[in-house]
């Protein structure tokens, strides 16, 4: 889809261009990692990325990772279990929000419809203000069980 090619394009020379700001290399392996968070879909555990890029060495699929997430290129996602998860910050993957299972920890990226949007904005909004605070995003978590563990 040419879609899919214009949003990789624009997400590698964001990524090039932060980095660069910040005078480090974005590297062979760190565009893998990006690539591989780009196509998944939803945020993937250093095992994951491996499994999908075993051209990726797991200590470096740890290392560039976290340098990513210092960065502000990656963000780091928790699900239900102990293991850490991986996906590109919003900005250069667009605002989501996610379905997190209570037994398997697994978790997928969802949009919220422009109705729930509206009211997660006023609901947080209302509920920041009364504390002083000024919101400038939102995330919302919903947990349950994945269709494999609803088996």
């Amino acid at each position: 889809m040419s879609g899919d090619v214009a949003v990789k394009a624009y997400v590698h020379d964001a990524v090039a261009l932060r980095l660069a700001g910040l005078d480090q290399r974005y590297t062979r392996q760190r565009r893998i990692l990006v690539e591989t968070l780009a196509r998944a879909g939803r945020p993937l555990t250093v095992p994951e990325i491996v499994a999908v890029a075993p051209e990726l060495p797991q200590s470096s699929a740890y290392r560039n990772a976290t340098a990513l997430v210092e960065v502000g290129v990656l963000r780091r996602v928790s699900g239900a279990d102990d293991h850490g998860r991986f996906e590109l910050a919003e900005e250069l993957s667009g605002h989501h929000h996610h379905l997190v299972c209570a037994r398997c920890g697994k978790v997928e990226d969802f949009d919220a419809s422009p109705a729930l949007e509206d009211a997660l904005d006023d609901a947080t909004r209302r509920s920041a203000e009364g504390h002083g605070y000024a919101i400038t995003e939102h995330r919302l978590e919903l947990l349950g069980l994945c269709p494999a563990c609803t088996r």
